[in-house]
């Protein structure tokens, strides 16, 4: 997070553009007049000339919007009734801990099939006012018609903690989800009453994993036995005690995590009656420190078992692959994963992955600190993993913000899945010293072309891209139900974005949920296939992913102008194989583990 250019106590260089071929090209007559104490040759001066100008034509042919973009985004903020406002607990003292809160969480909390929003809030820190009631996560129920009530004294999950990141599983199986909080201190587990409440059984549970700095989480099965286990992220080992600030050109600034002790991780193994047991020695996680932030729990390698990829903040990702039993090897490195492609450490915030290219690979997207290019890692058949964000500009404009919450999501509905991308500065005071950027920012949105490519339409898109905020986590859901992906997005300090999807490009798409009956009850880690005609897709089911957020339980995809699907297809964790065939396209389908063909079972439809 910190920028890599930076240390305390020294200026704030001024920002240079992205390695590119002219800089190559520069570099190279620079070096050959030092060697040879004259110009460069009067070929060499050709040669440069000529490179800039086919170096120009591809970055215009990556960056460029298209005319006549089909996404379109409506701000539709003020008539949703949410009047939730976030706080970073912000006294003036710059904690680190103010610069990472904090993620939130879409869910159908009460089953009605409309889905809800929690917001995750921050909490006062030394210095800061206390006067007023104080500052709480929310809980916000979708009333349809793009209306919300606020229901979090109803359902009891008002958490006054130090929030940073949020999942949810049903942990329990018992047919709702549950909702867990990483906090600035203990963190919290809310069980689901199934009437509308919740009930915080952390301390039974015994899950409140001390007091940590934390981060992202997920529930997530690691061992195949039916019930959701536990990864829960840390930040740094920052207390009041061992705080101190930066100066920038004499300005005051937030510290970065290089400042602060790495931390372990926390791993919780389901034990089945409503208890978890800390076994992150035993399997292997706790061995490995680092400056934890945005995580997901996906099987990268399609072997039929849940993996961990954890994004560190200035220090080399983790990847915990997973045997299968529940225990874990660290090979971010050998994979191209800890990384980018010129070997550079990433100030690393979220993680998401999906398989951009529709070549049946899960691919990783990492955002990333300003100056740094948030970072496409396509995948190789599970065997390792390319960098390949600059041919496919899958980081345009992404160099001078810092990048937050993100999502590869299909806004479109053509097939090809999208780029949506929060920004921010996390230096509130970022303008008085570097010139380049801006706390608030407009966030992105990199059309995904089918050809190979990404293209920034923000420009062309509706109004939802036009307000500069300081951004943080982002959710990306169906909430009206009507087969668009619409946007939630958490900004530092502010109230809340919510975007609606008004893209009528007339694509047809499918969503489908799952419910598990031998496996966990939302079929978390489960991978669903369709195919439609000559389309192949693929998804997974995901408990915390991006930025310290949860979203995305029911699976969404776009099938282009595709009338009819010809398979679903579910893998469960654990080995199980489901084959459904459904009638229409446009509807959500819920798929019954056990009911499909390729299980024995008689073959049922998806309904």
């Amino acid at each position: 997070m910190a920028n890599l250019l930076v240390r305390p106590e020294q200026r704030l260089p001024r920002a240079g553009p992205a390695p590119t071929l002219l800089s190559a090209l520069t570099h190279y007559c620079h070096t050959a007049k030092s060697r040879r104490a004259h110009r460069p040759s009067l070929l060499a001066r050709v040669c440069l000339v000529a490179g800039v100008c086919v170096m120009l034509s591809h970055l215009r042919s990556l960056g460029a919007a298209e005319p006549g973009c089909p996404i379109h985004l409506r701000d539709v903020t003020r008539q949703t009734g949410i009047a939730f406002r976030h706080t970073d607990g912000s006294s003036g003292r710059r904690y680190i801990v103010e610069t990472v809160s904090c993620g939130l969480a879409t869910f159908d909390y009460d089953g009605d099939g409309d889905v809800d929003i929690y917001f995750v809030n921050g909490a006062p820190l030394p210095g800061a006012s206390t006067d007023g009631p104080p500052p709480r996560n929310a809980l916000y129920r979708n009333e349809g018609g793009w209306r919300f009530t606020d229901v979090t004294a109803a359902a009891g999950v008002g958490d006054t903690g130090y929030g940073l990141g949020v999942c949810t599983g049903d942990y329990d199986n018992d047919g709702d989800l549950d909702l867990y909080v990483n906090n600035f201190g203990p963190n919290v587990l809310y069980r689901n009453n199934g009437d509308g409440t919740f009930t915080d059984v952390t301390l039974r549970a015994g899950v409140a994993a001390g007091n940590q700095v934390g981060a992202g989480a997920a529930f997530f099965d690691m061992d195949g036995d039916g019930d959701l286990d536990l990864f829960v992220a840390n930040y740094v080992a920052f207390t009041f005690e061992n705080h101190h600030i930066s100066h920038m050109s004499g300005f005051p600034a937030y510290v970065g995590p290089l400042n602060y002790p790495p931390t372990a991780n926390v791993l919780y193994r389901n034990n089945g009656d409503g208890t978890f047991t800390d076994v992150s020695v035993a399997a292997g996680i706790a061995a490995h420190r680092g400056t934890g932030m945005g995580l997901i729990a996906a099987d990268y390698d399609a072997d039929g078992d849940t993996d961990l990829i954890v994004g560190n903040d200035l220090g080399a990702n983790f990847v915990f692959q997973n045997d299968g039993t529940g225990r874990f090897t660290e090979v971010a490195l050998p994979l191209g994963l800890a990384y980018d492609a010129l070997g550079n450490v990433h100030g690393t915030m979220a993680v998401e992955c999906a398989d951009w290219n529709n070549d049946g690979w899960l691919d990783f997207y990492m955002t990333s600190y300003q100056r740094q290019l948030a970072t496409l890692y396509e995948s190789r058949r599970g065997r390792f993993f390319e960098d390949v964000t600059r041919p496919t500009g899958a980081g345009t404009d992404t160099y001078a913000h810092v990048t937050w919450g993100t999502a590869l999501v299909d806004l479109d509905n053509d097939s090809h899945r999208d780029l949506f991308i929060a920004c921010g500065h996390l230096l509130d005071n970022v303008e008085q010293f570097d010139d380049t950027t801006s706390y608030p920012a407009r966030n992105l949105v990199l059309r995904n072309t089918g050809q190979g490519r990404f293209i920034n339409v923000s420009d062309q898109c509706g109004d939802g891209l036009l307000p500069k905020l300081s951004s943080r986590g982002a959710a990306f859901d169906d909430l009206d139900n009507d087969g668009d992906i619409d946007v939630v997005i958490l900004n530092s300090r502010r109230e809340p974005t919510i975007l609606r999807n008004d893209s009528a490009t007339g694509h047809r798409w499918l969503q489908v949920q799952l419910r598990g009956t031998a496996t966990n009850r939302d079929g978390i880690g489960a991978r669903v296939t369709v195919v439609a005609g000559d389309l192949t897709l693929i998804d997974e089911v995901h408990s915390g992913r991006s930025y310290q957020s949860d979203f995305g339980k029911r699976l969404h995809f776009g099938l282009g102008h595709r009338t009819a699907v010809d398979e679903v297809r579910v893998q469960w964790v654990g080995g199980g194989v489901d084959r459904f065939r459904p009638k229409g396209v446009n509807r959500l389908l819920t798929l019954v583990e056990g009911a499909g063909r390729g299980t024995g079972a008689p073959g049922k439809e998806g309904r």
